[in-house]
């Protein structure tokens, strides 16, 4: 049964023998390390009652960390800094004019100077389904915080661009409708694929385009089962719209491996598990990774090809890695048995509970990543 229609959601931690008060204990220290520790922080408040989240390695502020921190903060009914958050990206990252005009500049500086006039759809996504959050769980306010709307204007440039004379293209394929990498790519990021947020889209966007948000949430679903491999359950960083991995060599790097983009995968399965628990085959996925991961975390050192082949490239995020998988976790059904897929699950949540928010300069992603393993299985991350 899933949280969409039960307003229950597993606590993963609880059910292998983690106790509450640990628990709570843990999101809260998480929180304030994350958010407010003077040496460890992601989240920084800036004048006129503005915050953003910086890309510790980049020294940049990305849509990426900016909307998965509203997520957080919506989540943990922290409306002060949710708000924060979103002022600095209207303020600074929103595009008013131009090609991309309502869409979101995906690096700035962290004085608000952008470093690029193009965006990432994955912020989109997530600040739209923050807002909505936002929306129910606090109500709408006025101007940039009548977050439904604002919300609604997201996911409409998001699916309208080029329309009526409108400049730009969009971020979703309408003949597939499937989410591309940058608006008028030839292909998509199978991390970027989130059909639990399309199907609640398709319940709150404007009238007109839920059937679309509809149609992609199964599209997604039958995308994942492509692009993961059926032994490894591997995906790659980018791939084609018939799942295979982007082979040639962009200008800023080689991403048809397994490595950083394609962890959170497992994850997004895991959430979708939870939240909706609509299967086309692709809910077995992060049991198929934990299964050739095994239960050896030296496995967790390098970059893979989708069938498993290591390479050379060694890790960049390690938590990142553990943390998404054990998120994955989410999919595995609840079992006593030994032998079950519940078994493995319970290893890599225990795992990854016995691992610190990561330090250093490469803190930012690993970082996110936790935050969200730690709602989601606490049964944190949810509806509103």
């Amino acid at each position: 049964m899933s949280g969409f229609k039960t307003k229950t959601y597993r606590n993963i931690f609880k059910e292998v023998g983690i106790g509450q008060q640990e628990i709570d204990d843990r999101l809260e220290s998480a929180f304030r390390t994350f958010f407010y520790d003077e040496k460890e922080r992601i989240y920084n408040e800036a004048p006129d009652g503005m915050g953003y989240l910086t890309d510790t390695g980049n020294n940049d502020a990305r849509t990426e960390g900016m909307s998965y921190g509203m997520m957080m903060c919506v989540q943990l009914d922290k409306k002060e800094e949710f708000d924060r958050i979103w002022k600095w990206s209207k303020t600074y990252m929103f595009m008013q004019d131009g090609e991309n005009e309502g869409y979101f500049a995906w690096s700035c500086q962290t004085d608000g100077t952008k470093n690029a006039y193009g965006p990432a759809p994955d912020g989109e996504e997530f600040y739209a389904m923050a807002l909505f959050f936002a929306s129910h769980r606090w109500g709408d306010g006025e101007g940039i915080f009548e977050y439904s709307r604002e919300a609604k204007e997201i996911l409409r440039a998001c699916l309208h661009k080029g329309e009526n004379d409108r400049q730009g293209q969009p971020m979703w394929n309408h003949e597939n409708h499937q989410i591309l990498f940058v608006p008028g790519s030839s292909f998509t990021d199978p991390s970027y694929h989130l059909p639990h947020f399309y199907e609640l889209f398709s319940l709150w966007s404007y009238e007109e385009d839920r059937e679309f948000w509809k149609k992609a949430a199964v599209a997604s679903r039958e995308y994942l089962v492509q692009c993961c491999n059926s032994e490894t359950g591997l995906c790659s960083e980018y791939a084609h719209f018939d799942g295979q991995p982007v082979s040639e060599e962009m200008p800023w790097g080689y991403f048809g491996d397994f490595f950083s983009d394609a962890y959170r995968t497992a994850a997004n399965i895991g959430l979708d598990a939870e939240w909706f628990g609509e299967d086309h085959g692709q809910l077995n996925v992060p049991i198929r990774i934990m299964k050739y991961f095994g239960t050896d975390l030296e496995a967790v050192r390098c970059a893979y090809k989708i069938d498993g082949t290591p390479t050379e490239r060694p890790v960049l995020h390690p938590l990142g890695l553990l943390a998404t998988v054990a998120q994955g976790a989410l999919a595995a059904p609840y079992s006593n048995e030994d032998d079950s897929d519940f078994a493995l699950a319970a290893k890599w949540v225990k795992w990854f509970w016995n691992q610190p928010l990561r330090k250093g300069s490469r803190r930012y992603y690993d970082n996110c990543l936790y935050m969200f393993a730690l709602l989601a299985l606490s049964g944190n991350y949810r509806i509103w």
